[in-house]
């Protein structure tokens, strides 16, 4: 660590530009380094513990407290990334972390990536760049589910604005993926899996924007010419009136 001390002073530097305040400035770069440094739990308290120049409630009130803009810093770190490993796809995915309680924001007992199964999970929505070596973030937000919505003293306990509300994950991505593309940044072919491409929705959106697009679908789905139009019976007086349908197979 103290051999890469210079490089991660030049990158917090950069990426904390827009951070008015020198000493938010200092608890970012404090802050990066207890997360790369060895330890399981990347919590305050312990990462405070293990750095020589550590102080739990400066760390805590940088990440809690300190008022500054995430976004230009992750604006920033979006545009390092890429041109640091040229993307060839972004990739749409869940991100999901397991938690025992239910204070955290979002948590529910839903899919959790992480373990494979449905179990108590926080699940985010994430655009990742992405080559054949290499992965990184771009964007990310936090997906709250529909029990959340009308639990007033759920969401005042953790402190979720009330503009603040229920989201689809397809919504989500198309978001993450229109503040990625206003920054300037060329987008590559998007890639996601069946949660997405079930949507049609969601890949018409693509469409429209004129991007590009590899999704997953499920195994149910089915595809017919653009010229195809589907046939009327007659009706033959008994019965539902007959439903229209295509003459050839799918």
């Amino acid at each position: 660590m103290e051999r890469l001390r210079g490089e991660l002073s030049e990158f917090v530097a950069d990426v904390f530009a827009s951070v008015p305040r020198r000493d938010q400035r200092r608890w970012g770069e404090c802050y990066l380094r207890g997360l790369m440094l060895d330890g399981r739990r990347k919590s305050i308290q312990p990462m405070a513990e293990r750095l020589p120049d550590g102080n739990m409630q400066a760390l805590q009130q940088f990440v809690n407290q300190s008022p500054w803009d995430p976004l230009p810093v992750r604006r920033r770190i979006a545009e390092r990334l890429c041109e640091a490993i040229h993307p060839e796809v972004w990739v749409v995915d869940d991100v999901s972390f397991p938690k025992c309680g239910t204070a955290s924001v979002g948590v529910a007992r839903q899919y959790c990536g992480a373990l494979g199964k449905r179990a108590n999970c926080q699940v985010a929505v994430s655009v990742h760049a992405a080559t054949d070596t290499a992965s990184c973030p771009l964007e990310w937000e936090l997906f709250l589910p529909g029990e959340w919505s009308q639990d007033q003293q759920r969401r005042r306990r953790a402190g979720v604005p009330d503009e603040v509300g229920h989201v689809s994950k397809t919504r989500l991505a198309l978001g993450l993926l229109d503040r990625l593309a206003a920054q300037g940044l060329a987008v590559p072919v998007i890639v996601a899996d069946a949660g997405c491409g079930r949507s049609v929705s969601f890949r018409l959106a693509l469409e429209e924007r004129g991007w590009s697009y590899v999704t997953a679908v499920d195994p149910k789905e089915i595809a017919r010419p653009t010229a195809a139009e589907p046939h009327q019976p007659d009706y033959g007086g008994l019965g539902p009136p007959t439903l229209p349908r295509y003459r050839d197979p799918a």
